[in-house]
């Protein structure tokens, strides 16, 4: 006999889901041309306002077996309110600028170079950058450092398939992640909030954890400007910014890299930028959420309800010391 075990974390499916949208998600998929058509755009579900959503292509999609963590007191957060209210500097401050501007943000041609401590380095289109690999669906929550979360239907495939594929040398101990540079596309980047391009960066162990992910679409669409297309990195157990958008270049480095709100402000967002209630941001306190769509807040989670997946990634750090 098998028993499978199910995580505290996890939850069913249907009970986060609205139920019409895991319907209308189901029907989608059952009747259309699933996954990454052989464009330079994305490897979601499906391409909006493309026509190359009608074309056929080889990849499968499947239900990932990480998909559960959100209690089953989640709801997901509408489309609707994960595409207008975003963080991403290089398109303005506020929460809107994002929505506002971002509508021409042209996601093909697209490349990625790949360079540093690997074997296997070079710069790849997106399409051959994204062939290999099958379209996943997960469920995860993204907190914010500025005290409000979402909960997000990604659509993806693990950020290890992509590691493993270049293949690191034993010097690599980091992946480092930059944002496009380009004031006319991106005309945040033309104001100093920050010293572009946007870094981000892993260390390699945070990397290849399964829970680590490339975002190519939400919701069964692909990623809009706002939200980082064509592709983005997701790390579900840290705050929003670690999850860098609109990837043009991943380099493996001996050294731990400079990351862009690090350089900016140490003292107020560390390297690792885990969710940890017990440690404030200067200027306000980090043990309650407010997810958006919601009034009430409530408790923040240790690694935002991962512990399980990633505690042990740092059994020898002070995360009061190295936040």
């Amino acid at each position: 006999m098998i028993i499978k075990t199910i995580k505290k974390s996890a939850c069913k499916e249907n009970e986060v889901t609205p139920e019409h949208i895991y319907h209308q998600r189901r029907e989608f998929i059952a009747s259309s041309a699933v996954g990454l058509a052989v464009s330079a755009t994305s490897s979601s579900i499906l391409l909006t306002g493309c026509d190359d959503a009608k074309s056929k292509n080889s990849l499968t999609t499947k239900k990932s077996d990480l998909s559960p963590p959100p209690s089953a007191q989640d709801t997901l957060t509408p489309y609707e309110d994960i595409t207008r209210y975003n963080n991403f500097y290089e398109f303005g401050l506020d929460k809107s600028d994002p929505a506002k501007h971002a509508g021409n943000f042209p996601s093909k041609p697209w490349s990625v170079a790949i360079e540093g401590e690997v074997d296997n380095p070079g710069v790849l289109t997106l399409e051959d950058l994204l062939k290999p690999h099958s379209v996943e669906e997960r469920i995860y929550r993204l907190r914010c450092v500025e005290a409000w979360s979402m909960v997000i239907p990604w659509n993806g495939f693990p950020l290890s398939d992509l590691i493993k594929r270049f293949s690191p040398n034993s010097n690599a101990k980091y992946v480092e992640f930059l944002t496009l540079y380009d004031t006319e596309q991106l005309p945040g980047q033309r104001r100093p909030y920050l010293d572009w391009p946007y870094r981000e960066a892993l260390t390699i162990a945070e990397a290849m954890n399964p829970l680590s992910f490339i975002a190519t679409g939400l919701y069964g669409k692909n990623l809009l400007g706002q939200n980082g297309a064509p592709l983005r990195l997701v790390v579900p157990w840290k705050y929003g910014f670690k999850s860098i958008k609109s990837i043009v270049k991943i380099r493996f480095t001996s050294k731990q890299p400079r990351t862009s709100w690090f350089d900016k402000a140490p003292s107020e967002y560390g390297f690792y930028a885990n969710v940890n209630p017990n440690v404030n941001h200067p200027r306000w306190s980090q043990r309650k959420e407010r997810r958006i769509g919601e009034f009430r807040k409530r408790n923040t989670i240790m690694f935002n309800g991962y512990a399980e997946d990633v505690s042990h990634l740092y059994v020898d750090l002070d995360l009061t010391k190295l936040f």
